[in-house]
């Protein structure tokens, strides 16, 4: 694949691409792996808003994808390699020795033809593979991690994602998340070999609201171009900052960007080796 960036022949067009799915198999999704997707634009079951900036979008159905990979020591051919409009990743098409067809992540350098198998004896290093952490050699890119063993795929499974399997030690597995973060995992946990397909979608440059839109992306506005009733930013003649606040906050009054998240004490901060990258 590859970005096409548009001449600015009108104000739209200006700085604006797109990616070319040349290698994309133009065919219809399989109806036995579709499901309805109705469009909720941010509201909860009382029709009230609970999640700001949603709503229309083009129309979607759901491509149900197997996170899983536990039919194991089945080999399996891809038949197509398709797009899905619910993720910034490819998805591929498999058809297992018995007929059985399921959606999988692709990762790169997958194609049609190609074939792969999941299991956890007999290790193969080819991409689309899947096999338990212990198996895999250190070093190997892997995406579509568990954090627990039969509970499906977490870690790495993004647009252009990856994980790195360091090292094995004891019960436990030393991965290397795309933020810095060193962590351990379960060594029978399963993991699928490559690296996430379509790594370019990061690089694409939306160019117009109207894009946005149909992406189900609504506008959003700043707190500080609105009126002090409606957010803590707000208010003032011209241009002006947020006021004598110690920091930036968001439209509830709470503290935003850069304020942990993270629950303190959680469980699993034990297997937390080496803490994420700060941003500059």
């Amino acid at each position: 694949m590859s970005i096409k960036v548009y001449k600015p022949t009108t104000p739209a067009r200006r700085k604006t691409s797109v990616i070319i799915r040349d290698n994309l198999d133009k065919v219809k999704p399989q109806k036995k792996l579709l499901l309805a997707k109705k469009k909720r634009a941010g509201r909860n079951s009382s029709g009230k808003i609970t999640v700001r900036h949603q709503g229309g979008g083009e129309k979607r159905k759901i491509r149900i994808v197997d996170f899983f990979g536990d039919k194991f020591d089945i080999p399996a051919k891809v038949q197509f390699i398709e797009y899905d409009p619910n993720r910034n990743a490819q998805i591929a098409l498999l058809v297992y020795a018995d007929g059985e067809k399921r959606y999988v992540l692709a990762p790169v350098e997958l194609k049609a033809g190609d074939r792969v198998i999941s299991s956890k004896k007999n290790f193969q290093l080819k991409v689309g593979n899947r096999f338990p952490l212990s198996l895999i050699p250190p070093g190997t890119l892997v995406h579509n991690v568990e954090l627990e063993p039969g509970k499906g795929g977490k870690l790495a499974r993004s647009a252009g994602n990856n994980v790195v399997l360091m090292v094995v030690e004891g019960k436990y597995a030393q991965l290397k998340m795309p933020s810095g973060e060193v962590r351990l995992v379960p060594k029978e946990c399963l993991a699928s070999i490559g690296q996430v397909s379509n790594p370019e979608f990061r690089s694409i440059r939306w160019g117009k609201a109207g894009r946005m839109r149909h992406r189900n992306i609504r506008p959003t506005v700043r707190g500080k171009a609105m009126n002090p009733v409606d957010h803590p930013h707000g208010g003032g003649e011209g241009s002006n900052p947020i006021g004598l606040k110690k920091g930036p906050k968001n439209i509830y009054g709470k503290k935003a960007f850069g304020i942990k998240t993270r629950r303190a004490h959680k469980v699993s901060d034990k297997l937390i080796i080496k803490r994420r990258k700060r941003r500059k």
